[in-house]
C-alpha cells in the first residue's frame, strides 16, 4: 500500500471514531495520535534496519512533541487510533492490530526483564479505555473492550468487556450481536461491577445474620429450642484421693 494511501486510511479512521474531527486537515495538524504514528513509522523503519540509536532518538522526539511514547520496536497495525493520547506508553515487544483504539494513559507494559516477548498483543478491533494497564505477554482477543482504569494481567477472550482491578469479564459482546465502536470500551446501559456485586452479596449475608441474631436474642427461633445437655459425673471424682 502506498504511503499516502496509508495516511489517508489512518486519517479517515480517526474521523470515523471521533465526532469532534471535522476535517482531514484538522486531524493532520491537531491530533497528537496521528503525529505519534508518523514518528513511529520513521523510528520503526530505522529500528528494523538496525539503526537502533536513530530509532530511539526519533521515538524520543515524538514523545516530547506528542506526550505519547511508542518504542520503535513495537508493531503497529493499520487504522490505529490513539485518541488524546497523553501519557500513553507502548512497549518494545507490543503488537497492536488493525483498527485498535487506545486512549490517554494506556500502558501496554512488560513485567519481565528477559529479552523476549514481554508486552501484550492486541488483536483487531480492540478498544482500551483511558488509564487502563495491560501488562505482560498476554493476548487481548479480537474485538475485546478494556474499560477505563482496568488492570489486565491475563489473556482476554475475543469480544468481551473487562473492567476492574484486576480486570474481570462483565459481558460478552456477541450476546447481543453488538460489534460497533464504543468510546472508552463502554457499552449501552450500566456496566455491571463485579466487585460491587460481590460486596452486595456480603452485605446481604450480613443482614441475614443480623436478623437471625436479633431473633435469637428475643427467643424467637424458627425451630424448637434444644434442651440443655445432661450433667455427667466426673470420672475423676469417683476415684479415691
Amino acid at each position: 500500500m502506498a504511503f499516502l494511501d496509508r495516511l489517508r486510511e489512518d486519517i479517515d479512521a480517526m474521523r470515523e471514531r471521533d465526532p469532534a474531527a471535522r476535517s482531514r486537515m484538522e486531524v493532520v495538524f491537531c491530533y497528537p495520535g496521528f503525529h505519534a504514528l508518523l514518528f513511529h513509522r520513521l523510528a520503526h523503519g530505522a529500528w528494523r534496519r538496525g539503526f537502533y540509536f536513530i530509532g530511539r532518538l526519533i521515538s524520543h522526539i515524538g514523545r516530547m512533541l506528542t506526550g505519547i511514547e511508542i518504542h520503535p520496536g513495537a508493531t503497529i497495525g493499520r487504522r490505529v487510533f490513539i485518541d488524546h493520547g497523553m501519557g500513553c506508553v507502548i512497549g518494545e515487544t507490543a503488537e497492536v492490530g488493525d483498527d485498535v483504539t487506545l486512549y490517554h494513559g494506556v500502558t501496554l507494559g512488560g513485567v519481565s526483564l528477559e529479552q523476549d516477548k514481554r508486552h501484550p498483543t492486541l488483536e483487531k478491533g480492540v478498544i482500551v479505555g483511558s488509564g487502563a494497564q495491560v501488562l505482560g505477554p498476554i493476548v487481548i482477543g479480537e474485538g475485546a473492550r478494556i474499560g477505563a482504569n482496568a488492570v489486565v494481567i491475563r489473556d482476554v477472550p475475543p469480544g468481551v468487556t473487562m473492567v476492574g482491578i484486576p480486570a474481570k469479564q462483565v459481558m460478552a459482546r456477541d450476546r447481543t450481536g453488538e460489534t460497533g465502536f464504543r468510546a472508552y470500551g463502554t457499552a449501552d446501559g450500566d456496566v455491571p461491577d463485579p466487585t460491587g456485586k460481590a460486596l452486595d452479596g456480603v452485605l446481604g449475608e450480613l443482614e441475614k445474620m443480623r436478623k437471625r441474631l436479633e431473633a435469637l436474642e428475643a427467643g424467637e427461633t424458627d425451630g424448637p429450642s434444644c434442651p440443655a445437655p445432661e450433667a455427667r459425673p466426673d470420672p475423676a471424682g469417683d476415684k479415691p484421693s
